[in-house]
């Protein structure tokens, strides 16, 4: 081969060699995954589970976790982003819908700081109780806290979130005074309760499957409208007397200022890995509806719920500093 050749090669190899990667290819930027709970949570597991069904489409995906204030820590870190579509929340409901009713003063606003992608799935909760307090059933669980109001003690992923008012609207409902113990996350409070320093715990059902089936906690029951397929065995509390039936979602937002196609594009690549059997088959293996849905879908399902829970929270009387 002629040296001319050669050097003619060489050139155009550098040439296609320096050219962007769109250029090339597709551009697949990455994402980044924040989760405002400990790791082995609810929420860290559903992240987790959707970052393996995202990795196609994205260069990388990676989650982090922001644990702490109930999710606040983490929605402020996202809230100051840079709109360019590498960083993105995964969050229970409650952070978007109970918070601005419950907090004095919020460094955030829900509707206006963050651009809605997808509604993820839907969930319910459950009543746990620790292998202290000695409680097999709901019926147990209101005999020794209505003998001794105030000193049955409950758990949550901490102060403000729906498990908190899970907690709260039983009371409520069953005629009980229960102590509230916030925690920072999940496992946290199933530290607690296995080691008998609370008696109870309220939250995704999904935290403590794994316990209950080891026969180390027990599951009392669920608040969904039905039985829960992870906990099948489990009554429902409409079914053991309580009239309370209560549900909420998991969601991705990303910040202010999203440009609309990128919104799209990460959104039309939730919703297919969401839809996908595998992926859909472990959702709905560890408690998730799933769903996958459009930003004005998730738009319209935080507006509903910011609405509707505004009279049941005023109603308890709880506010927080």
């Amino acid at each position: 081969m002629h040296k001319r050749t050669l050097l003619a090669g060489a050139a155009a190899l550098a040439a296609l060699t320096a050219l962007p990667l769109p250029a090339l290819a597709q551009d697949k930027p990455p994402l980044k995954i924040v989760v405002g709970f400990p790791p082995g949570g609810s929420a860290d597991l559903l992240a987790r589970l959707l970052a393996e069904g995202l990795k196609n489409d994205f260069a990388s995906v990676i989650v982090e976790n922001k644990p702490g204030a109930g999710g606040r820590i983490a929605l402020g870190h996202v809230k100051r982003a840079a709109p360019d579509g590498h960083t993105v929340i995964v969050l229970p409901s409650g952070p978007m819908v109970l918070f601005p009713h419950v907090y004095k003063k919020l460094d955030y606003d829900a509707v206006t700081d963050f651009t809605p992608i997808s509604l993820l799935a839907h969930f319910q909760f459950s009543v746990v109780a620790g292998p202290a307090s000695g409680v097999k059933s709901v019926a147990d669980m209101l005999v020794k806290a209505k003998a001794a109001p105030g000193k049955s003690t409950y758990g949550t992923p901490g102060s403000g979130t729906l498990p908190h008012f899970m907690g709260v609207m039983f009371g409520q409902k069953a005629g009980a005074e229960l102590t509230h113990v916030p925690f920072q996350g999940g496992g946290p409070a199933n530290t607690a309760l296995l080691g008998g320093h609370i008696d109870y715990k309220f939250d995704v059902v999904t935290e403590t499957a794994e316990l209950h089936r080891a026969g180390k906690v027990r599951i009392i029951g669920v608040t969904g409208p039905q039985r829960d397929p992870q906990v099948p065995e489990v009554p429902t509390l409409k079914e053991q007397g309580v009239d309370m039936v209560a549900t909420a979602w998991f969601a991705m937002y990303g910040p202010a200022g999203l440009k609309p196609e990128v919104r799209d594009m990460i959104s039309s690549a939730v919703a297919k890995a969401v839809r996908n059997p595998a992926l859909r088959n472990r959702l709905i293996e560890q408690g998730y509806e799933p769903v996958g849905s459009t930003p004005a879908e998730l738009a319209t399902a935080q507006a509903t719920d910011l609405q509707r829970w505004e009279g049941p929270i005023k109603a308890t009387g709880v506010q927080l500093d």
